[in-house]
């Protein structure tokens, strides 16, 4: 069901299809009532509920209005937009790159969070249209992204955050593999278009607000020729302006930024210049269980999705990197940071994709809320994480740098055996009673559940007798001599040493 918009009179959003769905920032959280555009997918949903503060209904056209046109109003009070037709040109600005999904601020915009500071990000696969890439429209976009920063940070910072989400899924939609020197040339022009206009759009602001920064030729020469047409041509344009600008406002301006919820309300898939994870996501399929799909690259990509999304090593990133790295005013963020949808908490007994490539657990141990996702490559198990509900920050972050590590151990050979040897009967809060698993009555901790859950699933239905409720109660800690570190030397042995693991916690 469909509706007209009627929250914004005169502006884009007036007649606009709407249609309304329940959606949550994450799989612990309370759905809540969301309205968005006709044509934008769930993940665009979830990603609205975890931008919109508080618990109550969201609507994208009210959401948006609130920071435009509190970004248009102290634009014009600070002198930075010099007269109201030039705030309502901002403005109109703002709702086209955000209606088409090409452009927006960060998270703490529409927080309205004052004390972290404001990064605009621009979706690189929306540019793309009948006749490839728009290198016009993608320079436009930065120029007003950095008006908007400037804005943000009350004309006073020197030092913005402007990038590009999802390079992977543009190279993908041009028939570019990403190990490709051609792939690094694009990139290569791409960072330098974004420098370029960037530092052009700091030097008309210090034109009329006054130079803060003197104008520094710090980067190489673009690539002559590029597989994207006009790309290479208007990076050099760019660069040439910016070269000519009496003076800079700003010292920085070009970041790639680690993603939050804009990256996936704008449909990137990847955050920045990181490959893409695969050429297939996993859906919620309606009846509780999970099904796999195309990524949006992949359908771009067409017949060739398979070999230009395949999973890439970290020398691939590496070498984009190094290609783009001139152009950038700050270091490129950690690989893992990856920009994915939030993928769907099935029900507790899940099902299995027809190509049995994942499957999502939700259980109960001992009271607090468990979710396990598993996602299945050409070759067996692939990547494992675990989601805890309420735990502290501390508990979660180390719980899930352990399942980064388990997955990179999967992809560099580690056996699965050598793992569940190693977490199954370890003993830690929460433990005791599982609700959700009809095979795992009780566990020792999140790790005993989930690692012998993970045998059951991927070692040929191995079952692992549940530990006794004495080992599930509070004071259970095990000896000292059971209690090893997260990850401890892979055992020789094949078979799990029953129940000699422990771990305590304290703090």
């Amino acid at each position: 069901m469909t509706r007209s918009a009627g929250t914004t009179r005169d502006t884009v959003w007036e007649g606009l299809p709407i249609r309304r769905t329940r959606a949550a920032a994450d799989p612990d959280s309370a759905p809540r009532s969301i309205a968005l555009p006709a044509g934008w997918d769930d993940s665009a949903a979830e990603a609205l509920a975890a931008l919109a503060p508080g618990e109550g209904p969201v609507a994208l056209p009210r959401l948006a209005e609130a920071w435009i046109r509190r970004t248009a109003a102290r634009g014009r009070r600070l002198g930075i937009l010099p007269s109201a037709e030039a705030a309502e040109e901002l403005a109109t600005g703002l709702r086209d790159l955000l209606l088409f999904r090409r452009g927006a601020p960060g998270a703490a915009t529409w927080r309205n969070d004052a004390k972290t500071e404001s990064r605009f990000v621009l979706n690189l696969p929306a540019f793309l249209d009948a006749e490839g890439f728009d290198a016009e429209a993608y320079e436009a976009a930065v120029r007003l992204g950095v008006t908007t920063l400037e804005i943000l940070g009350s004309g006073k910072a020197t030092r913005l955050r402007i990038g590009f989400a999802d390079l992977a899924g543009l190279l993908a939609a041009q028939g570019l593999d990403y190990e490709s020197p051609e792939a690094r040339d694009a990139g290569a022009a791409l960072a330098a278009l974004t420098r370029g206009a960037a530092e052009a759009a700091s030097g008309d602001l210090a034109e009329r607000l006054g130079a803060r920064e003197p104008v520094c030729l710090s980067w190489p020469e673009p690539p002559e020729t590029t597989a994207i047409p006009g790309l290479a041509d208007a990076a050099r344009a760019a660069l040439d302006t910016a070269a000519g600008a009496p003076g800079l406002r700003h010292a920085a301006l070009f970041a790639l930024s680690s993603p939050d919820a804009v990256e996936a309300l704008l449909g990137a898939e990847t955050g920045g210049l990181a490959p893409a994870a695969a050429p297939t996501r996993l859906v919620e399929d309606g009846e509780g269980g999970v099904r796999e799909v195309p990524t949006r690259a992949a359908l771009r990509a067409g017949d060739s999705a398979a070999r230009l999304l395949a999973p890439r090593g970290p020398a691939a990133r590496d070498a984009m990197e190094a290609a783009i790295r001139p152009y950038l005013h700050a270091p490129a963020p950690a690989a893992v940071a990856q920009a994915r949808p939030p993928r769907p908490a099935p029900k507790p007994t899940p099902r299995r994709s027809p190509h049995g490539r994942g499957a999502v657990w939700k259980v109960t141990i001992g009271g607090h809320r468990v979710t396990l996702r598993t996602v299945e490559g050409a070759e067996g198990l692939s990547e494992v994480s675990l989601t805890l509900a309420k735990d502290g920050a501390a508990f979660r972050g180390m719980v899930d740098a352990l399942c980064q590590a388990v997955t990179l151990g999967l992809a560099s050979g580690v056996k699965l055996d050598d793992y569940v040897q190693s977490f199954a009967y370890t003993r830690f809060g929460p433990a005791g009673a599982v609700e959700g698993d009809p095979a795992i009555a009780r566990a020792s901790s999140v790790l005993d559940w989930a690692f012998r859950r993970l045998a059951l699933d991927h070692l040929g239905g191995r079952v692992l007798p549940d530990p006794s409720e004495e080992e599930c109660g509070p004071d259970a800690i095990g000896s000292p001599t059971q209690q090893l570190p997260l990850l401890p030397d892979l055992p020789a042995t094949k078979a799990p040493a029953a129940r000699r693991r422990a771990l305590k916690l304290v703090g």
